[in-house]
């Protein structure tokens, strides 16, 4: 009995220890399945890693710096966008009309819309927008819209009404921009309605929400589940923050980036030897932008557009480009590229030619005294000073060519390389002689561009006020800007730019493209034809 009792409780203990077993087997077969599938989500999760030089900002759609633009646009829609070539497309507005006398805009706004916390986009939260929008208009001056903007309405819950105090006939294109009229959610809003001081959270319309963020390291975008549109091919955007372009390319090459996308975000020599390398898939857009030098008319010596033709002919633009962007940049020959609105004109370009600048400053009666370098009138020397961004060393290697390009022509040029803030105040200010100076490009080109010809605060205009036509030119710019007739338009800005041109008021250097490099299971890439915009919308994966 003894012996049967033992017997039947080691075959319980027995059994307790299979049972145990198996429920460890059990949990561990699961916690393995789990696992396997939580691996497996990650792997077909479709992301993309991309880097910026600087924080994306406070995602206010409604101020500046430090804001960036393309993180602003990936959460904020506008009422119309804008297509290749300068067209316009409805948006958030599915359509509009406009009155005969081009000052009354309404607006038939696109029904079912949702914020990304679910509210509906409305009449009404178009108008709260503009009237935040409007509460500082200070701060938007250089937006023709702004200026010409008298009232808003909201006609009903889908039909919004915007008039102008005169016609303006930019007004939509303005609207396209990434800034400052696009559209933030009621929860977004602080209790005064006064966006400039901050908002709450940045609810948009867009395809993309802000999911996670630490400032100065990275942002996470995943999809808005209630974006109204297509809903973009990849589910996430991972933005890392780093400052250092080299160090960018170090991640990129060990496979912590999948794209590199922008306008000076790698050097000339980096894209160029990852291209060569033959392992990533690189392009260049179409000019976004041209980069020039801005000639100070107020300073006597540039005064004369004899001095301003012979500094243009002075120098071989070909050459430098071609030595210093590795050729990726064009040679600028129009003020404008020909491939924004209005500006396919055919103006004669001003082509590199030792002997017309030698002439042009003899002929202004600059002469160059024996044993010296520097030509001199009237016991004056012609010396200049061209201020430049010098975080940008494109900026810095064309002005040290000049310089000495323009010494063989008798001229000294002294360079001083500044802060972006100090330069855009110096600018502002008119104290310089010659700067460099960039358009804004697509939407906001032509209109702004010669808006700033005429409007003064930015420098521009200033430094085009000595110019003996500029009088004309001004009532020329306003004509354009007002007229509702499109072949006066083309006419109006042929004669304003070829005008610039022929006095070398501005002086086109070459036209500026955005780069990318992307790792090759990216797909689908395609240039935004908004030069602000992300272009992450139609961007696919391969795993």
């Amino acid at each position: 009995m003894i012996k049967s009792k033992r017997k039947t409780l080691l075959l319980s203990v027995m059994s307790i220890f299979m049972s145990v077993a198996l429920v460890g087997c059990a949990e561990k077969e699961v916690a393995t399945t789990a696992k396997e599938e939580t691996t497996q989500a990650v792997q077909t999760e479709k992301s993309i890693t991309v880097s910026w030089p600087r924080d994306i900002g406070t995602m206010n759609p409604h101020v500046y710096n430090p804001s960036q633009l393309f993180a602003q646009s990936m959460i904020y829609e506008p009422l119309i966008s804008y297509k290749e070539g300068g067209e316009l497309a409805p948006h958030l507005a599915e359509s509009w009309s406009i009155s005969e006398d081009g000052k009354e805009y309404t607006f038939k706004i696109r029904p079912n819309v949702k914020f990304s916390d679910g509210t509906p986009f409305n009449a009404a939260i178009v108008k709260k927008n503009f009237d935040a929008v409007m509460l500082n208009s200070k701060s938007h001056s250089w937006l023709g819209v702004i200026n010409a903007l008298e009232k808003t309405e909201v006609v009903d819950e889908l039909t919004f009404k915007m008039t102008l105090k005169e016609p303006y006939y930019p007004a939509l294109q303005d609207l396209s921009l990434v800034r400052p009229v696009r559209f933030l959610g009621e929860a977004g809003f602080p209790d005064d309605g006064d966006t400039s001081k901050g908002v709450k959270e940045s609810v948009g319309t867009g395809p993309w929400i802000l999911a996670d963020y630490k400032k100065d390291e990275y942002a996470v975008f995943t999809r808005n589940p209630n974006y109204w549109g297509e809903s973009p091919k990849i589910e996430k955007v991972t933005v890392k923050i780093i400052p250092d372009p080299e160090t960018r390319v170090m991640a990129f090459e060990k496979g912590e980036l999948d794209l590199i996308y922008g306008e000076g975000v790698i050097s000339m020599d980096s894209f160029s030897q990852l291209k060569e390398s033959g392992k990533y898939v690189t392009a260049l857009s179409q000019p976004v932008g041209t980069r020039s030098l801005l000639l100070n008319s107020t300073n006597e010596k540039l005064a004369d557009s004899r001095v301003r033709l012979a500094l243009h002919h002075g120098f071989n633009k070909q050459a430098m480009v071609e030595g210093i962007t590795l050729g990726l940049e064009e040679k600028a020959d129009n003020i404008l590229s020909k491939n924004f609105p209005y500006t396919n004109i055919n103006v004669e370009p001003i082509d590199y030619n030792v002997e017309k600048a030698t002439a042009y400053l003899e002929e202004a009666g600059w002469k160059q005294p024996a044993g010296k370098t520097v030509r001199e009138k009237d016991g004056q020397a012609l010396e200049l000073e061209l201020i430049y961004d010098k975080t940008d060393p494109i900026q810095k290697a064309m002005a040290e060519t000049m310089q000495a390009e323009w010494a063989a022509i008798g001229v000294k040029l002294n360079i001083t390389g500044l802060e972006l803030t100090v330069q855009i105040k110096r600018r502002k200010a008119g104290e310089f002689d010659l700067d460099f100076w960039y358009n804004y490009g697509a939407p906001y080109d032509p209109h702004s561009f010669i808006n700033v010809v005429a409007e003064k605060g930015w420098g521009v205009s200033e430094a085009h006020s000595s110019l003996p036509m500029k009088q004309d030119l001004d009532q020329q710019v306003r004509a354009a800007l007002a007229s509702t007739d499109e072949a006066q338009r083309q006419e109006l800005y042929g004669s304003i730019l070829k005008t610039l041109q022929e006095q070398s008021a501005i002086v086109p250097i070459s036209y500026i493209k955005k780069t990318v490099v992307y790792q090759e299971k990216v797909t689908d890439f395609i240039f935004p034809a908004n030069r602000d915009e992300h272009p992450f919308q139609g961007i696919d994966t391969s795993k």
